[in-house]
């Protein structure tokens, strides 16, 4: 049964989970908070690999348009292979790891604290090597995460970020949106009808491609690896601008493409992208609070409302609950994917 799978249970439990780290993490993100302002820090290096990475990329967003901070991914092989790290200045150079064991993450941070520069680690192992180069720690406190698949400790990251941009923020407005998201994924969870429709609909499909903008970008790479890993399905990610750019000419009859279009600055742009996308014939699905953007694609998953910024939250579970039921319509192994492992230590 697909309801006895850890993969499902996991999901399930992702209100919860954000519940308790907005709670019980408020004060070590004021601690790193004082930091960044004591320090004048200006730009934020991030070294992730996998599921994190994709957290990374919506720290880009949030921490960018929120907090006007300059924001890079970390090149680590620049660090663990090249030995030629570039120089940290007025940074914070930020860690995140669900197991906090991937030697060339810790080789970031390592070479970060050698220079003088600020760290801290968003990780689920308090007690990790990585959490040991952190002058500050946030723990994910998700829990033993037992499926391969990363759910809910990909959400407890973009909480402790949001939770990071709402600490550097001015006044109480994103606090009290932070406080509404557990019951907006909880709500979202509400959506496993609709996807297993999909799902089923898309069972003999080998190829897809998901398509965000803006803060749901992440959430599109997020969905194509979820898809990936459980269903070994060839899933691309792309902002909507860049596919415009050349990829477009992917696009045949039929060809299955997700589309993340949830209220914001970005909404009539995605919905003029769902136009496109049918006008060449492909088989589109609409993820969106929005129901004239529902409404102009064939098919859509409705998720709740919240702000633009905090819509990754929502928008992956759809995405999320897609992988698990097209991985039991295919017959796979939910919780454990072949070849790969729950925890990859990358030099």
């Amino acid at each position: 049964m697909i309801d006895q799978t850890r993969l499902y249970q996991e999901i399930h439990e992702q209100p919860a989970v954000i519940e308790r780290l907005l709670r019980d993490q408020r004060g070590a993100v004021t601690e790193l908070v004082r930091a960044i302002r004591s320090r004048e820090i200006t730009h934020v290096v991030i070294a992730a690999r996998g599921t994190s990475d994709n957290a990374a990329r919506y720290a880009q967003y949030a921490l960018g348009a929120r907090n006007r901070l300059l924001v890079g991914l970390a090149a680590p092989s620049l660090y663990s292979v090249y030995q030629s790290p570039p120089r940290f200045h007025r940074s914070l150079v930020l860690g995140i790891s669900q197991s906090g064991k991937s030697p060339d993450i810790v080789a970031v941070l390592a070479e970060a604290r050698r220079q003088g520069a600020l760290t801290a680690v968003v990780t689920n192992d308090p007690g990790s090597d990585l959490a040991g180069e952190g002058d500050v720690v946030v723990d994910l406190g998700a829990g033993e995460e037992k499926s391969v698949a990363a759910t809910k400790t990909y959400t407890a990251e973009l909480a402790a970020i949001a939770l990071l941009s709402a600490s550097l923020g001015e006044g109480p407005e994103a606090f009290e949106a932070l406080e509404k998201v557990p019951a907006a994924v909880a709500g979202a969870l509400s959506a496993k009808g609709a996807t297993a429709l999909v799902a089923e609909r898309f069972r003999d499909v080998r190829r897809s491609i998901v398509i965000g903008r803006g803060f749901n970008y992440a959430t599109a790479f997020e969905i194509a690896l979820k898809l990936k890993e459980l269903t070994y399905t060839m899933v691309e990610s792309y902002s909507s601008a860049d596919f415009l750019h050349g990829p477009l000419a992917l696009l045949e009859e039929g060809f299955p493409v997700l589309v993340l279009a949830p209220s914001g600055r970005l909404l009539p742009e995605m919905v003029s992208l769902v136009a496109t996308l049918r006008e060449h014939r492909a088989e589109v699905v609409c993820l969106s609070d929005d129901a004239e953007a529902r409404a102009a694609a064939p098919q859509s998953l409705a998720v709740p409302t919240v702000p633009e910024w905090l819509s990754p939250f929502t928008m992956v579970v759809p995405g999320q609950l897609l992988a698990l039921q097209l991985a039991h319509a295919r017959g796979l192994d939910i919780d454990a994917p072949r070849a790969i492992r729950k925890v990859t230590e990358t030099t």
